[in-house]
């Protein structure tokens, strides 16, 4: 199949068409340049790449850091205002992440993660199976707790950010394996 480069007379604006959906009558050829297929992805790629490379391509950055938002499920048996403890139960099991600004990304201290689980010490409904912990100056977090088992047929943990500055996030992350001993989860946070 052949493409036709189409200038579609709006202030520059063009458009590629497969040669035989082309109405020169309605469109005027900009160039009498025809492309088999391969060629055409060729072109276009490295259009792409000329654009990415000069950073006139760049929608993440011009955008900013977007907000996390809340899981499927992440505010199950949520329990509010769980206590700041050191760790939850016997521990063995690490929860860790971190809790940025959206838009610039910037770290956020001393923020509360609430963080509960199903638990081989208990019900993720239980108030035991609980705890808070506040992010540190680079806005990193990490409880020890139980180990984590399968709810509902999947090791996952649940975290919150529900403090008033920014707007709550629920999170409930899955586990690859039952036997992992570690789980991380990241907050970017939008001012409430």
């Amino acid at each position: 199949m052949h493409y036709v480069i189409i200038d579609t007379g709006k202030s520059g604006l063009f458009d590629f068409r497969p040669a035989r959906q082309c109405d020169h009558q309605e469109f005027r050829i900009m160039t009498a340049v025809l492309l088999n297929r391969r060629a055409f992805l060729a072109a276009g790629g490295a259009a792409v790449a000329a654009g990415a490379a000069s950073g006139l391509i760049v929608p993440a950055q011009a955008a900013g850091l977007q907000p996390t938002r809340s899981m499927r499920g992440g505010s199950n048996n949520y329990l509010p205002n769980a206590p700041i403890v050191e760790r939850i139960g016997g521990g063995g099991f690490w929860m860790s992440g971190t809790v940025r600004r959206a838009g610039d990304g910037a770290p956020l201290s001393g923020q509360r993660i609430q963080i509960w689980a199903h638990t081989t010490e208990g019900h993720e409904r239980d108030r035991h199976s609980h705890g808070a912990t506040l992010s540190d100056a680079n806005g990193a977090f990490r409880l020890e707790m139980p180990q984590i088992v399968p709810a509902f047929g999947q090791p996952h943990g649940h975290l919150a950010y529900d403090s008033g500055d920014f707007e709550t996030v629920f999170l409930r992350p899955v586990m690859s394996s039952a036997s992992d001993k570690t789980l991380e989860a990241h907050f970017v946070l939008q001012p409430a």
